[in-house]
């Protein structure tokens, strides 16, 4: 696994550059952390911990004494962006069920996938971005604990917020800084409501000077988390720039899209089955009896959703996001390539027109894990190409058919027998080698089946992948045991036979006897794709079966080289007016959400918040038997795990046993 911290590469822009000196151990005036909620015994000596001040300065009334100090400041409450980027981090991403890896060896294992392997637990939780691992991490990433960015922020506000602090501030960038630490608060609330479920709202500080009983924190219901971090971000759009304009120096800080894209996500979030009306949690009460989630549906949620993913598609296409589509063409490529470019490039592209949020803090580091090896060479040794990053056989088969419907609606294809196998002819050339033998799951596939995932027999498109940069003759995967790509090495192999092509950056070099040279690319947050998805789930649930919100599926569905939803379910389906009911419809949005937000964080959480993980994660997690030295043994479907969800317990993480024994006011979740 890669180690490397990214916390500023070339293209990043200069912003994350400047993070100052940790001063440790120093007496500073700081204010008590929210989220570490006091111990109960020696409550006046509160806990200290690394902050981030100028250098070789441990007053906190330093740092804003000059803006020079205080930019410094805002780059620390900037530091606490989760580091998507790798997968390690990625708390969305390896926590779920659509990346799988080596089960018999647990070196690449981190908190996120032992979460996916049922480890999670209230004496040690794993992925404790609540109040930290007691032991300094799990020896490669101390946590960064909301909380404590939390804190930092509102201690930025207090001071900026002083006129007579920062005199060579001006008041344009005054106002400026102050909505994007506020952005930054409100993310960072909206962050742990999504993982914890009800949590403290901290929207001062506590100083360090106050008594005992002040220092506790208790969980808010979620409504108010929800309405309180609305409001903040509102605060903040009015102060943020429409758009970057120095692009040298400041890609990747907030402005008003991003901004409003958060909102949107927060609504839509709040609306759906998890956080409005869950009956499961109705008695779910703090200490003092007050209901932290309210059993009631609230159908308002939804408008307000509707709305909020309008005006952040409003605000980004105004400032030029569009959805990505490959252009200027000089290498004379196969419309079959080309448009699993447009589906590649989406995520890849560095600073896509597509991207709204694109995390500078964290470029993706994970291209290795992802790429088998396709020639034979220097850069096929498994410690550079290794592809252990693996997707499940279920994975691949939520992909639609060629036709743009679930294989299992299809009426004129038949999937029955997906491990059936047969050669691929020369039309399939752009998919999968000619006359290679493989499983009819992998025929017959939509575009985004091919431009996300790599298999055995499958063309591999990559930029030096021929001498002339043609998809004609190209690269493409040999899967068996003892093959190129396949099960041999004692460490690396692919579990399940599927690599995650779509997050390989399709310039890459990886064709040459050299070792490979990843082109790396910020971790996109956010993509105007997703802001259209949100926007047609919500107008679903607010006008069943809306036109409109069909119209937005087929954006994506254009690009992607299929035709529109009512097009293929009336030609092809065996439900062919499935999208003329709020329910067909609703299941056609969630799965396009599945299909076109794939390997990018987001199933995760979007099966939590719609109630289906209980249902989903409890599917076994299967493979292609790797083992297997021909097409007969290797095309036999083999379990690898038998996957649990614990419902509802395991839709929120636990808070843990520490942070509730030395917090009489906290509650534990249910379940834990």
């Amino acid at each position: 696994m890669n180690t490397q911290k990214n916390t500023h590469k070339p293209g990043a822009g200069k912003f994350m550059a400047g993070f100052g000196k940790v001063i440790n151990g120093k007496k500073s005036r700081l204010i008590a952390v929210a989220g570490l909620l006091a111990i109960a015994s020696g409550l006046s000596a509160c806990k200290k911990y690394l902050d981030i001040v100028p250098d070789n300065v441990a007053v906190i009334e330093n740092a804003f004494k000059l803006r020079t100090e205080a930019e410094k400041y805002l780059f620390t409450c900037y530091s606490y962006l989760p580091k998507n980027g790798d997968g390690w981090f990625n708390a969305g991403l390896m926590s779920g069920d659509e990346i799988w890896l080596p089960q018999s060896d647990q070196a690449h294992w981190h908190p996120a996938f032992r979460i996916a392997q049922g480890q999670q637990n209230k004496d040690r939780p794993l992925f404790n971005e609540w109040g930290g691992d007691l032991k300094g991490g799990d020896g490669r990433y101390n946590y960064l604990v909301m909380f404590r960015g939390i804190r930092h922020c509102n201690i930025f506000l207090e001071n900026i917020k002083d006129q007579t602090k920062v005199p060579d501030l001006s008041a344009s960038e005054r106002e400026r800084w102050i909505g994007e630490v506020e952005f930054l608060k409100a993310y960072y609330h909206y962050y742990l409501l999504r993982m914890y479920g009800p949590i403290p709202i901290i929207d001062k500080n506590v100083p360090e000077s106050s008594a005992p009983e002040d220092l506790y924190y208790k969980r808010m219901p979620v409504d108010d988390c929800v309405n309180y971090i609305s409001a903040l971000l509102d605060d903040a759009i009015t102060k943020l720039p429409p758009r970057i304009v120095d692009e040298n120096k400041e890609l990747g800080r907030t402005t008003q899209v991003i901004a409003l894209a958060v909102k949107a996500k927060l609504w839509l979030m709040a609306a759906s089955p998890l956080f409005n009306g869950n009956s499961d949690f109705a008695g779910f009460r703090d200490k003092e009896g007050v209901a932290l989630f309210n059993p009631t549906v609230d159908q308002t949620k939804w408008e307000k959703a509707r709305d909020a993913a309008k005006a952040a598609i409003d605000a980004a296409e105004a400032n030029g996001n569009a959805l990505y589509t490959y252009r200027n063409d000089v290498f004379n490529l196969s419309t079959e390539t080309k448009t699993q470019l447009n589906i590649r490039n989406a995520v890849t592209d560095r600073w896509g027109t597509e991207v709204v949020w694109a995390l500078s803090n964290s470029y993706f580091v994970n291209e290795a894990l992802c790429m088998p090896p396709l020639v034979r060479g220097s850069n096929t040794d498994r410690f550079q190409l290794q592809g252990v990053w693996a997707a499940p056989i279920k994975i691949a088969k939520m992909f639609y058919s060629k036709n743009g419907v679930p294989i299992d609606e299809d009426k004129t294809l038949d999937f029955t027998n997906y491990m059936q196998t047969r050669a691929a002819v020369t039309s399939e050339q752009f998919y999968i080698e000619p006359n290679f033998v493989t499983a009819r799951l992998n025929y017959d596939r939509e575009p985004r089946f091919y431009a996300d995932l790599g298999f055995d027999g499958g063309r591999w498109y990559m930029k030096d992948g021929t001498t002339t940069g043609s998809d004609v003759n190209g690269m493409y995967v040999q899967m068996k045991n003892a093959q190129t790509a396949g099960f041999g090495h004692f460490t690396n192999w692919n579990e399940t036979g599927y690599f995650i092509k779509k997050l390989v950056h399709w310039e890459s070099t990886t064709n040459s006897n050299n070792a490979p040279t990843w082109k790396s690319y910020p971790w996109p947050e956010i993509r105007l794709a997703d802001l259209y998805l949100m926007y047609a789930e919500a107008l679903n649930e607010v006008e069943p079966a809306s036109p409109m919100a069909i119209s937005y599926v087929d954006k994506i569905r254009t690009r992607a080289g299929l035709n529109g939803v009512v097009e293929s379910w009336s030609n092809f389906s065996r439900n062919p007016g499935k999208y003329g009911s709020q329910d067909g419809l609703r299941s056609i949005i969630h799965r396009e959400r599945m299909i076109e937000l794939a390997f990018e964080g987001q199933r995760f959480w979007d099966l939590r918040r719609w109630k289906q993980s209980g249902e989903e994660l409890n599917k076994d997690i299967t493979g292609f038997s790797i083992l297997g030295k021909t097409t007969e043994a290797y095309n036999i479907e083999r379990t690898i795990f038998n996957q649990t969800f614990i419902a509802p317990r395991d839709y929120f993480w636990p808070i843990g046993n520490y942070e509730t024994r030395r917090n009489p006011k906290l509650v534990e979740n249910p379940g834990w």
